[in-house]
């Protein structure tokens, strides 16, 4: 791990304050929206907008990087990203922050395509697996920071934003003075989205089901915390437990996931997730600890459906269409990222913050009705089918891409002697029809 530290260490301090700079963004944008009276759907238009601006931004990163190379692409985005977040102070018209969380979106899928795709194609295929496990460690403690950031100062005011802009301001001089060789790029392989919805529909709505629940989470969560009373420094607290429940799920989730049927570890997962969020849903003024408590526990097994829905994906389709199945999987999180935050958003809106769990309740009850090992055919079943467990998103903060190509890179070996997936296959792949 040490020598992976010392090779790869520049591109994980810079995932590290990207995640920190990111995380602190979408909390503060969040809480001040709500401090000024607006509406919660505009918050989950937010997060929608930004969700948008990631799966757009796969075309951006290709266009970028085939042109003027990884370094550039990244000083570009994370030059353009501390600029559109200052330019929040300009105007708090909620359009124009929408347009700004859509530009941010965009290029902070350029950024993590340079550096996943960097990773990825660096490391030897024994070893990809420990890359990524790492890369996945620093991205979650740099959104913990983020979160925890809020408590520096416990104020809405400018500094925030500040905080925001050194954080990506930073993360461009590791990349900048990196000595790791670039990605060799290769050509992108075409995409059957027909036979994918054929084939692993129980893996798309998990994953769109995923992306409706994380969008939820970051989007709104801390509206829904700050109208129970918590103050600034208790929700950045909150978020943190969450998410920090979320990493310490995925070891018992990889060993288990790779001894029991992964449909049924879904549908388990769900069903544990509406006893775990009803009870905020029904209690209305819940004390810190509860709050903590239950959020902990909703964090631990909410961030188990991506992973759990990617491996589930892997074990049905065979290796050469791999990393078609990359950009169709990362496309359906994108879409429910997208609509989850918008739904929940009314929904809190019009009957109170407590709605948020109950939202978060109903999807789990989708995964409960439309997963199972019973609808689970066997006919495509894979004998080479990935056994490592990949890791869960780390946030919208993320382009969820690394989940996707840890699993795709698990199988390179047998699908290609030494195959490498990159940024120009993944995003070439987005434009499918």
């Amino acid at each position: 791990m040490i020598g992976l530290t010392k090779a790869f260490g520049a591109l994980y301090l810079s995932s590290l304050l990207m995640q920190l700079g990111s995380t602190l963004l979408m909390t503060y944008l969040a809480l001040r929206l709500n401090a000024g009276g607006g509406a919660e759907t505009w918050s989950g238009a937010l997060m929608a907008a930004n969700a948008l601006g990631m799966v757009l931004g796969g075309k951006v990163g290709h266009y970028l990087i085939e042109r003027v190379g990884h370094i550039r692409s990244y000083v570009t985005c994370a030059g353009g990203i501390a600029a559109a977040v200052l330019a929040h102070e300009f105007s708090s018209a909620l359009p124009f922050w929408l347009l700004l969380r859509a530009l941010v979106g965009v290029a902070m899928m350029c950024q993590f395509m340079v550096l996943e795709s960097w990773l990825n194609d660096q490391a030897r295929t024994e070893r990809r697996g420990s890359v990524l496990a790492l890369y996945m460690v620093a991205s979650y403690v740099g959104m913990m920071l983020g979160q925890l950031a809020l408590s520096i100062n416990g104020d809405l005011g400018v500094h925030a934003l500040l905080g925001v802009a050194i954080a990506f301001a930073l993360s461009l001089v590791p990349v900048a003075l990196t000595r790791c060789p670039h990605p060799t790029p290769i050509l992108a392989a075409p995409v059957d989205v027909k036979l994918f919805l054929r084939r692993i529909p129980q893996s798309l709505v998990t994953l769109v089901v995923s992306g409706m629940m994380t969008g939820g989470f970051y989007g709104l969560a801390s509206i829904y915390a700050s109208q129970q009373g918590l103050d600034t420094v208790e929700i950045g607290q909150f978020m943190a437990l969450v998410i920090g429940a979320g990493l310490l799920a995925q070891l018992p989730l990889g060993w288990l996931s790779d001894r029991l049927p992964r449909a049924s570890l879904i549908r388990a997962v769900a069903v544990l997730l509406m006893l775990v969020t009803l009870p905020l849903g029904f209690c209305q003024s819940p004390s810190f600890n509860t709050l903590m408590l239950f959020g902990a526990g909703i964090g631990f097994l909410q961030f188990c459906l991506y992973p759990l829905g990617v491996a589930l994906a892997n074990d049905n389709i065979e290796p050469q269409l791999r990393v078609s199945l990359a950009s169709v999987l990362l496309v359906a999180f994108g879409v429910g990222a997208g609509i989850g935050p918008l739904l929940a958003g009314s929904l809190m809106e019009h009957f109170g913050a407590s709605s948020l769990y109950f939202f978060f309740a109903a999807c789990a009850a989708l995964l409960v009705v439309f997963v199972g090992q019973g609808k689970v055919t066997g006919e495509h079943l894979q004998e080479d089918a990935p056994l490592h467990h990949p890791s869960t998103p780390n946030g919208l903060a993320s382009s969820s891409l690394v989940a996707v190509v840890e699993s795709v890179g698990a199988n390179a070996q047998s699908s290609q002697c030494d195959r490498v997936i990159n940024e120009t296959e993944i995003a070439t792949a987005l434009n499918c029809p």
